[in-house]
C-alpha cells in the first residue's frame, strides 16, 4: 500500500472514530436529559403550581382573612399495592391563611411488608399555586408491615394571595387528592420467600 493510500485510510478511520464519539455523546446526553426531565418537571410544577401541584413552604402564613374556603380530601391506591388509604375527615372549612392539620390513614391488608409512595395534586388547578403545605407525606417511601395502620398528617394553609388572582379568586372549594403507588424498592413476593435448604447429604 502506498503512503498516500495509507494516509487516506488513517484519515477515514479518524473521521469514523469522530462520528462514533459524537453519536455516543449524543446518546448519553439524551439519556441524561430523559432522567432529568421528571425531577425538572416536578420542580417546575412545584414552583408554578402548574397542573394543580401544591407549594411546599417552611412557615405559616402571617395573614389570615375573614373569608372562608372549603377543602375536600380524596384518597386513591394504584393497582398492585394492597393498602386501604383514606382521609380521617372528608372535608374541612377554614379561613384563607389559617394553618390547620388534617390526617390520612393507610393500612396494609396483606400478609407481607409492602412499600408505597404518594403523589398528589389539587383541583381546580388554578388553586395549586396557593395551596401551601408545611408538612406532608408525599414523595416519601413508606413501608407498612403486615396489618400495620399508619397515621399520615398534612399541615397546610391557603395563601391569602389567592384573592388577588383573577383566575382563582372566586374558588370556594379545593380538593386535595393523593394516590399511593407501589414503590420500586418493593421486592416481588417470590424474591421475599426464604430459600429452601436441601438437608440431604450424599
Amino acid at each position: 500500500m502506498s503512503d498516500q493510500q495509507d494516509k487516506a485510510s488513517k484519515t477515514a478511520a479518524s473521521a469514523n472514530m469522530r462520528i462514533v464519539i459524537a453519536c455516543s455523546a449524543f446518546v448519553i446526553s439524551m439519556v441524561g436529559v430523559s432522567f432529568a426531565a421528571v425531577p425538572l418537571y416536578q420542580l417546575f410544577c412545584q414552583v408554578t403550581g402548574y397542573g394543580g401541584t401544591t407549594q411546599r413552604v417552611e412557615q405559616m402564613s402571617d395573614t389570615i382573612l375573614d373569608r372562608m374556603i372549603k377543602v375536600r380530601f380524596d384518597a386513591n391506591v394504584a393497582a398492585g399495592l394492597p393498602w386501604k388509604f383514606r382521609p380521617v375527615e372528608r372535608e374541612v372549612e377554614l379561613r384563607i391563611g389559617e394553618t390547620i392539620q388534617i390526617a390520612y390513614t393507610a393500612e396494609n391488608v396483606s400478609d407481607v411488608s409492602t412499600f408505597g409512595q404518594a403523589t398528589f395534586n389539587v383541583t381546580p388547578m388554578a388553586a395549586g399555586a396557593y395551596f401551601n403545605k408545611i408538612q406532608c407525606f408525599c414523595f416519601t417511601e413508606t413501608e407498612l408491615k403486615p396489618g400495620e395502620i399508619m397515621n399520615m398528617p398534612v399541615v397546610f394553609f391557603v395563601d391569602p394571595a389567592i384573592v388577588d388572582d383573577p383566575d382563582a379568586k372566586n374558588i370556594t372549594t379545593i380538593t386535595l387528592s393523593y394516590t399511593f403507588f407501589p414503590h420500586a424498592s418493593e421486592k416481588p413476593v417470590a424474591a421475599m420467600a426464604e430459600p429452601v435448604q436441601d438437608n440431604n447429604t450424599l
